[in-house]
């Protein structure tokens, strides 16, 4: 008989990548969109979320996970980064980004990685590629 080993946060076996739509969290208000994002990640998921959060979602984002360390069995918190354009485009093209942004509620052009810190050690942005340093 062979017995199943449980997944944990404490190891990298068993995490996946998920991605999140914009669309599926548009309508949620702030402490709805934590929510979602913090079972996506303690479910050991690498999270690839469309878009970007607002400042305030970001900070509560933290705060809601540092109140957690030491709660959750095996649970270190989490390392996010965003990822966006270089921001040198000329007035029309910002200007027309600003409109976009304000109709879709966020900014698309953005990617928001997140990640358990069990996971993900570190997120490094370079102009031409993302690096996930697992361990």
């Amino acid at each position: 008989m062979v017995k199943k080993k449980s997944k944990s946060l404490g190891k990298i076996k068993g995490f996946s990548i998920q991605f999140l739509p914009y669309s599926e969290i548009r309508n949620l208000d702030t402490s709805k969109r934590i929510k979602k994002i913090l079972n996506i990640v303690l479910g050991n998921n690498i999270l690839i979320l469309q878009g970007r959060l607002e400042a305030t979602e970001e900070a509560r984002l933290i705060e809601d996970t540092m109140a957690m360390i030491g709660r959750v069995k095996n649970f270190r918190g989490v390392e996010l980064a965003v990822i966006s354009g270089n921001g040198k485009e000329g007035l029309f093209r910002r200007f027309r980004k600003n409109i976009a942004n304000a109709l879709t509620g966020g900014d698309l052009g953005a990617v928001t990685i997140i990640g358990p810190a069990t996971i993900v050690k570190e997120i490094r942005r370079n102009p031409k590629k993302i690096e996930l340093l697992l361990g």
